[in-house]
């Protein structure tokens, strides 16, 4: 625990400055974020704010641990590949969002808004958890799940698979929808993989706990400018891929189903997203909530942005302790 501590603090060494670096490499070739305009008023002063910011996240994450968590414990690329190959979908769909809306700016026609196609980016992000779920049951040997207070564990076998893609890009999606406000999404995933690296300590997987506060370390880094008022918004590049990541972490402590606990605060945003929209249909026109997804309910309501990032932060913490508690049961 002690190394894995260090890890964590070294990564965050290493990753402040990489980030004031990065923020001043993006600012010189204008890649900013584009506010969409049916967002809260408040949220249009930080168009051109730098994004693609989960660079700051992933490039210092895989560095610690390429040079001190690697070597011995191979088994830490499956969650090191899934950071990089979400990241790197990610990167995509940003870049792809940026030049559309520069395409915009000059008066051009573009076929449609924001950045990749939504059905070619689940591809992606189906085909590399479904990668990592190969990997999970047929070289790890893993195919079950636990409940808390019950010692046996209980086999998918086959069932597996399809449960390890539904994690790992529900999660990936569920992170990507929690990124609208400035810190939060940093903040909860943050907590998050502190939580399964303390779970992973339970279970003596100790190259897990090393990349579980690396991860930490390096998203605190980036919290140094994502806190209010954002210097650096992470983009789909760091969101996918932390959300991607954390659900391969906790496939792999075999506790997954202590996720949607962990992580309430990402169904609570997802969840919200899914009844807006399944109501709006249902009552022709008609919301459940001022607006989708949950933090901008609560921001119409007239709670500022560090009310709600400092609640659903608090809110975080309180489910990974109680993740935690029924993972010591």
């Amino acid at each position: 625990m002690a190394s894995a501590l260090a890890l964590g603090v070294g990564t965050f060494l290493v990753a402040l400055p990489f980030g004031s670096f990065l923020i001043r490499y993006l600012k010189a070739r204008g890649i900013g974020e584009q506010i969409r305009i049916d967002g809260p008023v408040s949220h249009q002063l930080k168009t051109g704010t730098p994004t693609m910011g989960g660079i700051a996240i992933v490039v210092p994450a895989t560095i610690v641990t390429a040079l001190f968590n690697l070597i011995g414990h191979e088994s830490v690329l499956l969650p090191l590949g899934t950071l990089l190959a979400y990241a790197l979908v990610g990167a995509l769909d940003d870049v792809s969002g940026l030049r559309r809306s520069r395409r915009a700016a000059r008066g051009e026609q573009t076929s449609h808004k924001g950045g990749l196609l939504a059905r070619y980016k689940m591809f992606w992000l189906i085909v590399i958890a479904v990668g990592a779920a190969f990997v999970l049951h047929f070289v790890f040997r893993l195919e079950s799940f636990a409940l808390p207070s019950i010692p046996t564990k209980f086999s998918l076998g086959l069932w597996y698979l399809p449960c390890a893609v539904f994690v790992i890009v529900g999660t990936a999606n569920a992170v990507n929808i929690t990124d609208g406000l400035d810190g939060l999404a940093g903040s909860t995933s943050g907590i998050a993989f502190a939580a399964f690296g303390v779970i992973a300590l339970l279970q003596g997987q100790l190259y897990l706990v090393a990349f579980c506060f690396t991860m930490t370390g390096a998203i605190m880094a980036f919290l140094w400018y994502n806190a209010y008022p954002a210097q650096l918004f992470m983009g789909d590049t760091g969101s996918l891929a932390i959300g991607g990541t954390l659900g391969v972490v906790a496939m792999m402590t075999g506790q997954w189903l202590l996720l949607p606990i962990v992580g309430v605060v990402f169904v609570a945003e997802v969840l919200s997203d899914l009844l807006q929209v399944w109501y709006f249909k249902v009552t022709k026109g008609k919301r459940i909530f001022k607006m989708a997804p949950l933090h901008h309910h609560f921001e119409l309501m007239g709670w500022s942005e560090n009310h709600v990032v400092q609640r659903f932060w608090l809110v975080s913490v309180l489910a990974a302790m109680l993740g935690i508690a029924l993972a010591l049961l």
